[in-house]
């Protein structure tokens, strides 16, 4: 611990991110990025956007971008918030909109670094702990409280709460900000980016990370009521006005606008989940019902971390958590076909080692 850091920088614990490893090639099933690659007219923007302009600044507003949004959405661009990947979104959003003085609340068992942006900011919260099946304890959030996040669906769960919660919990919080955060909505989730109009303190972050292949360019944005928006922007302008480049911007239209392989990208990772699912069910795993491009993965007689440790061995990624209620569960994002057929006959070897030794 160094001398001349901050009493802050002393006291935060940092966000641990899947890990990316550069030394092996593996099968990667553990940070839910898309199994396919951006469209064909996102890399032709890319080209295009890399050009002699590159020496001027990006628009701080990212006007073409929100115009693109707000016509997918039937939102007014005013409502459309651009950031540098949803994570730094949520970190501006805890910091607009949630006060030193008072209690947020989130779920026990979502994003780890919803509590890392609470505690840097030095905000007091509290864990709404998941039902026994780990969906969200809707009710838990019907008490007093200074602003709510909710991830839906959930990670690592994949559980979605129903739109009808959702908006009760907006009548209940008519004074506080409710931020859902849509990150995997597109795997079969249900949007409320439909409530915005009726409810100024909703706001919906996305991210263009997994439905739309571009966890590599970093662009998430908020959805909300002009107040709320006007809200990020100050946060925004205050330590960076051109969060997103030039060439971002660029891959961000085109993915919007290349509808038939957002599509069919997702309809892909939608089938292969679901089958999947039913050839580990016949292995006797139990799996979380799942609305996102990942599963969340038990077993009565293995033991997880077993399994996570070698799964690693033979050339496989997925992600464990060491922490309670969850620790026999291994998260598992979805592959291709290939990638998934590949995992399915590494746990098919494993257990039969097991059984074996």
């Amino acid at each position: 611990m160094s001398k001349y850091w901050s009493e802050i920088t002393k006291g935060v614990e940092p966000y641990v991110c899947g890990e990316q490893p550069k030394d092996k090639k593996y099968v990667k099933l553990n940070t839910n990025e898309s199994p396919y690659p951006p469209s064909p007219k996102v890399i032709g923007a890319i080209k295009n956007a890399a050009n002699e302009e590159l020496r001027l600044y990006p628009d701080p507003d990212c006007d073409k971008l929100r115009d693109v949004i707000s016509k997918y959405y039937g939102l007014n661009k005013n409502r459309i918030f651009i950031g540098n990947g949803s994570d730094e979104v949520l970190a501006m959003s805890f910091l607009t909109f949630f006060n030193k003085d008072e209690t947020i609340i989130f779920p026990d068992i979502s994003y780890s670094f919803y509590p890392v942006y609470a505690n840097l900011y030095n905000l007091n919260y509290k864990l709404a702990k998941l039902n026994e099946d780990f969906s969200i304890p809707f009710q838990e959030f019907l008490t007093e409280n200074g602003g709510i996040v909710i991830p839906n669906p959930n990670a690592p769960t994949g559980r979605c709460l129903e739109t009808k919660k959702i908006e009760e919990i907006l009548k209940y919080n008519q004074n506080k900000v409710v931020i859902i955060d849509e990150a995997y909505v597109d795997f079969g989730g249900n949007s409320v980016v439909g409530l915005i109009k009726n409810y100024p303190n909703l706001l919906v972050v996305q991210t263009l990370s997994k439905s739309r292949s571009l966890a590599g360019i970093r662009v998430g944005f908020a959805l909300g009521q002009e107040e709320l928006i006007n809200g990020l922007n100050r946060i925004k302008n205050s330590f960076n006005s051109y969060t997103v480049d030039r060439v971002s911007n660029a891959a961000a239209i085109a993915a919007f606008e290349d509808q038939d392989y957002f599509e069919e990208c997702v309809s892909k990772v939608i089938n292969t989940r679901e089958t999947t699912v039913n050839k580990l069910e016949k292995m006797g795993f139990n799996i979380i019902p799942s609305k996102s491009n990942f599963i969340f993965i038990t077993h009565a007689k293995f033991a997880a971390k077993e399994l996570f440790t070698k799964l690693r061995e033979k050339g496989v990624l997925v992600r464990y958590f060491n922490k309670d209620r969850i620790d026999n569960y291994l998260r598992v994002s979805i592959g291709s076909d290939e990638d998934m057929k590949f995992f399915i006959d590494k746990i098919k070897e494993i257990i039969d080692e097991i059984e074996r030794s």
